[in-house]
């Protein structure tokens, strides 16, 4: 299976920056990690592993991205204001950096965004924002509301990095020309799951909206853990 490692000084964060792409060809997909995690936790979680055979036979490939978290939504060190500003700009080298890699590297323009834990909200969040960029929202075990990092403090970039705020007021006809397919996003959880509630919350708001979405809860009485994300990735990422 091919693996390739990708470093540069990131404009945008002003810091070095660094991923792994896994599979020669095939369905790209970005994956971002769960709550300040690394570009190769999907790797060292055995993820990768179990999409082998998928990634090897060049039906997909994986761009697994470092995180900021630490920087921004955790770093309790700064101003929640700050907080946000760190991750719009870690937005922003996702959308102008990352994704012009992606396609360079596999000469397709179509994109699955996907992530476990906290790495559902930006998965799901990048997917709302930036729906021309996105074919598929794939969110497993996700948590949708910043609102608990800041502390009480709220501000316009922060509500437009918070779906369940927006999504609530999101009436303009170029986003939803964009929230194609019969299923534009998938929120998967299991019924044991922590964060089973905020997937049913952002699923109701997705509905209210006529969002295309699909709500899976896994009865198999899983733990929000890898072991259940290793079963979804199996179903997911055919």
């Amino acid at each position: 299976m091919h693996r390739e490692y990708h470093r540069w000084g990131s404009p945008h964060l002003h810091k070095d920056m660094q991923l792994l792409q896994f599979g020669h060809a095939g369905h790209p997909v970005l994956v971002f990690p769960s709550s300040m995690g690394s570009f190769h936790e999907y790797e060292d979680q055995r993820m990768v592993e179990t999409l082998y055979d998928r990634l090897n036979s060049g039906q997909l490939m994986l761009f697994c991205v470092d995180s900021v978290d630490a920087e921004s939504w955790y770093n309790k060190s700064i101003h929640p204001a700050d907080r946000v500003r760190r991750h719009d700009a870690y937005e922003k080298y996702i959308l102008h950096e990352v994704l012009p890699l992606i396609r360079h590297r596999s000469g397709r323009i179509d994109l699955t965004v996907h992530g476990c834990s906290f790495g559902g909200y930006h998965a799901t969040n990048f997917s709302l924002r930036h729906p021309d960029a996105v074919t598929k929202c794939v969110s497993m075990s996700g948590a949708f509301d910043n609102r608990s990092f800041l502390k009480g403090y709220f501000d316009d970039l922060a509500y437009f990095h918070n779906p369940v705020d927006y999504i609530q007021s999101n009436d303009e006809a170029w986003y939803h020309g964009h929230y194609h397919g019969d299923w534009f996003m998938i929120l998967a959880a299991s019924n044991h799951d922590i964060c089973l509630g905020d997937n049913y919350r952002l699923a109701e708001l997705l509905g209210r909206k006529h969002i295309p979405h699909r709500l899976d809860v896994w009865n198999n009485n899983m733990p929000h853990d890898w072991p259940l994300w290793r079963l979804m990735a199996r179903a997911y990422f055919a």
